[in-house]
């Protein structure tokens, strides 16, 4: 079992910068499949970025390729998501999501967090 907390969301000014944070608890965090996903009100769920166990693979969406980062600390168990040139669409619920099998862009992870609110404005 998996419990994933998220922190570091917050309102920014376009353009502006956010890094947030995702720490896990539970065993072998160093063998799951890490992603991102946000919720805008009123749409799906989307698919952000995702990392592999070692960090080597990272995939990312379109809309945020060349402004996101994500990355990994298997010895912190923790997983980041830099977030540069921020745009008001990018405003969102974002979610951290873990899983031993790798899925993709899809949005069945199995382990999920509770969110946290990064609001972006104009």
């Amino acid at each position: 079992q998996v419990q994933l907390v998220e922190s570091g969301g917050g309102l920014v000014q376009a353009e502006g910068s956010l890094r947030l944070t995702c720490a896990a608890s539970g065993p072998h965090f160093s063998t799951y499949t890490m992603a991102w996903f946000r919720q805008a009100p009123g749409k799906e769920r989307d698919f952000v970025a995702n990392i592999n166990w070692s960090g080597a693979t990272t995939r990312y969406a379109d809309s945020v390729k060349g402004r996101f980062t994500i990355s990994r600390d298997n010895a912190e168990n923790t997983v980041y998501l830099q977030m540069n040139s921020l745009k008001p669409e990018d405003t969102a619920v974002y979610y951290c999501a873990a899983d031993m099998k790798y899925k993709g862009t899809s949005a069945e992870y199995t382990y999920w967090g509770q969110g946290t609110q990064v609001t972006v404005s104009s």
